[in-house]
């Protein structure tokens, strides 16, 4: 550990650094320097910018990417944990830390990270989804309290469903959902591409952002992977939209109760075959939000 904070002046040791060590100090004991050159390897590629001396906006970029995916994979748990209160900043920032080896023993901390070495960056934080998946039964039923019990003494969880249920979560999800500014720099964006937002926008917004190259790639596919729904009014709707958009304008889209108005059986219909619903509009009212998190 010395070692590595030695060789990179501009981090430092933040607590869990022992438990991110302890894998590759196990697997190779008697070869020091090569413990170190995984590690090393290891946490430019998952921690990027993790073990900066203020690492605040880094941590809380995640943790609100990793909102989002809840939300965007299970929102009836998403609105549940966020009515009550349980935010991720209550129970995620030693699984980010330690990649999860401060949460799992070693035998299931080398299965994990297994799969995890093959997929990208954002990976973890569908290992992170694929555990809440797993305590789903037991969350929905509890309130703040149980919670944070239930997480001060993690309960054994079935690890082969955590790293399936994550493979499932992770070819599943549009790559810009989980895209972060503080991971490895990018080349700069191009018209399509998702442009940076502030840490306190994203923690803000209770759903997530898809490039539009990302949605057309989806309303492109062969498989009809995507129903959007245009917020703006009917007059610019029909100055042009994507193909098989579906209108429902912002103004009047819902009830006095809250309830949506129209539309009900499409967007029923889209849930129910696993269709990714992508809400857009424009930029001048911000309308898409509203219906988007409504």
């Amino acid at each position: 550990l010395k070692a590595w904070v030695a060789d990179n002046p501009n981090l430092v040791y933040w607590q869990g650094l022992d438990s991110l060590a302890a894998p590759f100090l196990f697997l190779n004991f008697n070869d020091e320097s090569l413990a170190w050159s995984c590690l090393s390897a290891f946490i430019p590629k998952y921690l990027h910018n993790m073990f900066l001396k203020d690492n605040a906006a880094v941590i809380q970029e995640y943790l609100a990417k990793f909102s989002h995916l809840q939300a965007f994979h299970d929102p009836v748990l998403f609105n549940h944990l966020d009515d009550i209160g349980f935010i991720p900043d209550l129970y995620a920032i030693p699984w980010v830390l330690t990649m999860f080896s401060h949460v799992f023993p070693l035998h299931k901390i080398f299965h994990l990270w297994d799969r995890l070495l093959l997929g990208n960056s954002s990976f973890p934080l569908c290992v992170g989804l694929a555990v809440l998946k797993q305590l789903r039964a037991q969350l929905m039923e509890a309130q703040f309290n149980e919670c944070i019990l239930l997480f001060s003494d993690m309960p054994a969880v079935d690890i082969d469903n955590v790293v399936s249920t994550s493979m499932d979560i992770f070819t599943s999800t549009p790559p810009t959902l989980t895209w972060r500014e503080h991971d490895c720099v990018r080349e700069a964006p191009g018209p399509l591409d998702l442009c940076s937002l502030s840490v306190s926008v994203l923690k803000s917004e209770k759903v997530g952002r898809i490039s539009g190259a990302d949605l057309l790639s989806l309303a492109n596919s062969s498989a009809k992977k995507v129903l959007c729904v245009d917020v703006r009014t009917q007059e610019e709707f029909k100055l042009g939209t994507l193909q098989d958009a579906l209108n429902l304008p912002g103004e009047g889209a819902f009830s006095e109760t809250g309830d949506l108005v129209g539309n009900k059986e499409e967007l029923e219909m889209a849930r129910r075959k696993g269709r990714v619903i992508a809400v857009v509009g424009s930029m001048k009212d911000r309308m898409d939000l509203t219906v988007a998190e409504g």
